[in-house]
């Protein structure tokens, strides 16, 4: 768990920096994820962050129902989230379940899920953004044996969560082959 905790914070600081850069027009590009702008995806990754930091905070593991509005500065959002979110790992919050609503998941799964959530939501940010994004790759291998565990038929294909799973040679980069299990191309490019 250690790792994946110095991961995620890893990839939520570069999260919070990268929506940092986001401004005028930039808000309204769209991205990777269809249906969605860079404004509704940051919303999204900014709600869910602090959503699932107050679930780790709580000495029940009970976090909100849904993503957590969040107003006024983005980047500084997922900041804060991180830091909650660090500070209950490092008390051993991922040893107890995570309860979101009804339903309720391991904490050390959870743990995974949230990691390989924003690997992907933080490369859909970056090339709707023209960014770099580089998660370690110890990081995208440990998301690339645990995706495939939640990509059932019941949340992966037409119409469903997640899109299908875009073919890349086996040797392609893993951040790559991870956005192609996530539904994603890793060719994708903005429109022009």
């Amino acid at each position: 768990m250690t790792d994946t905790r110095r991961e995620l914070n890893d990839v939520l600081t570069d999260l919070a920096a990268l929506v940092d850069t986001v401004d005028g027009d930039r808000w309204h590009a769209p991205t990777p994820c269809t249906d969605l702008d860079v404004a509704t995806l940051t919303d999204h990754v900014v709600g869910w962050s602090t959503t699932f930091a107050a679930g780790y905070a709580d000495p029940q593991g009970r976090a909100p129902a849904g993503p957590t509005e969040v107003d006024g500065n983005r980047g500084e959002a997922i900041r804060a989230a991180a830091a909650t979110l660090d500070s209950a790992l490092a008390g051993g919050a991922a040893e107890r379940p995570l309860s979101l609503g009804e339903a309720a998941m391991p904490g050390e799964m959870a743990l995974s899920m949230i990691l390989w959530e924003y690997q992907v939501h933080g490369w859909d940010l970056a090339v709707a953004l023209g960014r770099p994004w580089k998660p370690a790759e110890e990081g995208l291998e440990a998301s690339l044996a645990f995706a495939p565990m939640m990509l059932t038929d019941d949340y992966q294909g037409e119409g469903k969560p997640f899109a299908p799973r875009v073919p890349v040679p086996d040797d392609a980069p893993a951040l790559d082959r991870l956005v192609a299990i996530s539904g994603r191309d890793p060719r994708w490019t903005p429109p022009t």
